[in-house]
């Protein structure tokens, strides 16, 4: 019982992680179906225990290293039932030009038990390499293939790409330490009730063949999300299937900040 809420906790971050996604039209904060303000809350459960709270969140544009970007931002913190077994504290921020084409920050501040990492991956277009490093140490340099994403900004490149099912698409992703070519599969339309709300949800499943730790260990491993079918395209859940068991994250609450 331990065990399976120690990893349970953290599945939100790694399941969302692995969402990779095509890219779409070019979208900026003008004609975009989401803009800065928005915030959506989660309840992280196992089963029917729940587990903690996690956070996506739209901060005002910046300027890195005089290029526009958009500020993503993921946070997931375990609640005191959870903190007993395995504190979870993590934030992620993701920085990527107005045209929503590629990457140029991610950050990811992490504790989870004993577990301290401070990353910062840099994205040097002109060279085409990102550079990864922990605490200020860097620690490799990839190579990028064109239109790389990190891992959060894919989330948000989902939410602007035309679906219908049937649709299998791709995309290059890195947290900066490897290159993936990510698939996602549209599985088709379905009615959720949610916190006393109904909505019209659009089914899809990332795929897990190249994905390794808890996912690799479970032979029928399924990630699967729930997202609005009309727009702004909120996530209305997420949902792990792995060898400790079943986890969902719903949405219970959604802000927009002026």
């Amino acid at each position: 019982m331990i065990k399976k809420i120690e990893r349970v906790v953290v599945l939100f971050v790694i399941s969302l992680f692995l969402a990779f996604f095509p890219r779409p039209a070019t979208a900026t904060t003008q004609d975009a179906s989401f803009r800065p303000g928005e915030r959506l809350v989660f309840q992280l459960r196992w089963g029917f225990v729940p587990v903690g709270e996690a956070t996506l969140e739209i901060l005002p544009e910046e300027e890195i290293n005089g290029v526009p970007a958009w500020h993503f931002v993921l946070t997931a913190k375990s609640n005191s039932f959870a903190d007993v077994f395995y504190k979870v504290r993590d934030r992620v921020d993701s920085y990527v030009d107005r045209g929503l084409n590629h990457s140029i920050l991610y950050k990811k501040d992490q504790q989870e038990g004993k577990t301290r990492r401070n990353v910062e991956v840099v994205f040097n277009w002109d060279e085409n390499k990102a550079d990864y490093s922990n605490f200020g140490k860097e620690q490799k340099t990839i190579s990028l293939m064109p239109d790389t994403l990190d891992p959060l900004a894919a989330f948000y490149f989902l939410r602007q790409t035309p679906f219908q099912e049937g649709t299998e698409v791709t995309r290059p992703i890195t947290d900066g330490k490897k290159n993936v070519i990510g698939r996602v599969r549209m599985q088709g339309r379905e009615t959720l009730e949610i916190n006393g709300r109904t909505y019209d949800t659009m089914l899809v499943e990332p795929d897990l063949q190249h994905v390794g730790g808890v996912f690799e260990k479970s032979k029928n491993a399924k990630i699967r999300l729930w997202l609005s079918a009309d727009n702004p395209r909120l996530l209305v859940r997420l949902q792990s299937k792995v060898v400790v068991g079943s986890f969902v994250a719903d949405l219970v609450a959604v802000e927009q900040k002026q």
